[in-house]
């Protein structure tokens, strides 16, 4: 299955590159990870998302290593906007520090040019104008293809795509993170810009593999988060059992049938999973050419949504800097 990004045609799922560095657990060994992106390529994954704050720029520098002599097989996407440094954090999407992120990424991916720069979030201080005007001059200069923002609402992203038209969105989206539903995939589809789903697999907790949390490495990320915890997990992993259930009666692996969810709900909508393992690689890859039958994906929806599923997608911290539309 392909589809339009960035005014070129690719692959409806590609790979997202963060947890190769950052985020869920301990990364694989760092040959694994060289492999892992090469024989992505060589399936024929072709776009392959990656941000300046996964792993402090370490993941940047992974796709120079790894794959950078194969620039022209992959559309690349980085991000900006995201500060982490030391006690410096927060959100910065300035036109000064656009311009020097970029500069930034570019030197880390050892590349001369970005095909897709997103805005990380959405920096309330700046006015939209500003930092789409940054976006605008590095296109004219060649340093990027195009920009798309991440975690914006419909509003903002009108206001921004006004100025200067924008080629995709980021958000999560998945079986059980409905947010987009609330503007952002009916606004992007108007518009005609790309919805790129990250997280279609729930975090992994649609992966068919996740059952035990203890199997969490210390700093992984979904400790933190709402629907990962003590009081919430057991909730959630009664109806993971039931969707798992539906997956193999529809000779589907779990991560397939969220996948396929995903991509049914517009052309318009790309989704980039992520993983550490060649083998749930390989099967994400193979969901772009799965058809699950309407009915399947009905129950699938059912079964899980944002009215079944316990915890907010993010605790509380997160939850305050994300602008996309958010259930009461």
């Amino acid at each position: 299955m392909q589809r339009s990004l960035c005014g070129r045609i690719v692959n409806a799922v590609g790979l997202g590159c963060m947890n190769l560095s950052w985020a869920y657990g301990d990364p694989p060994p760092h040959e694994g990870r060289i492999r892992l992106l090469n024989e992505a390529l060589d399936l024929g994954y072709d776009h392959l998302d990656t941000s300046n704050i996964y792993g402090f720029g370490k993941n940047e520098e992974l796709l120079a290593e790894a794959v950078m002599h194969r620039r022209d097989e992959f559309l690349l996407a980085t991000k900006t906007g995201i500060i982490v440094d030391g006690p410096r954090r927060g959100i910065d999407c300035s036109p000064e520090a656009i311009s020097e992120s970029l500069d930034a990424s570019l030197n880390r991916l050892k590349t001369d040019h970005i095909d897709l720069f997103y805005m990380h979030r959405f920096d309330p201080k700046v006015p939209i104008a500003d930092s789409v005007g940054a976006m605008a001059r590095a296109i004219e200069a060649g340093k990027i293809g195009a920009y798309g923002v991440s975690e914006w609402s419909s509003a903002h992203i009108r206001e921004a795509h006004a100025v200067h038209p924008m080629a995709a969105v980021q958000t999560e989206y998945s079986l059980w993170t409905r947010n987009p539903e609330l503007g952002v995939l009916e606004t992007t589809r108007e518009l005609g810009i790309a919805l790129v789903a990250f997280s279609p697999i729930a975090r992994g907790a649609l992966g068919g593999e996740l059952k035990d949390l203890s199997v969490l490495g210390e700093k992984d990320l979904r400790r933190s988060h709402p629907r990962f915890s003590a009081e919430n997990w057991p909730k959630n992993l009664e109806i993971i059992a039931r969707f798992d259930e539906l997956a193999t009666q529809a000779g589907l692996e779990p991560a397939q049938l969220a996948l396929s969810w995903v991509l049914a709900q517009g052309d318009h909508v790309h989704a980039i999973p992520g993983t550490t393992s060649l083998e749930h690689m390989r099967e994400n890859f193979a969901a772009s050419d799965v058809v699950a039958r309407d009915e399947v994906l009905a129950e699938a929806a059912g079964l899980i949504n944002q009215r079944t599923v316990s915890g907010h997608r993010y605790p509380e911290v997160m939850r305050n800097t994300i602008d996309t539309e958010d259930y009461v």
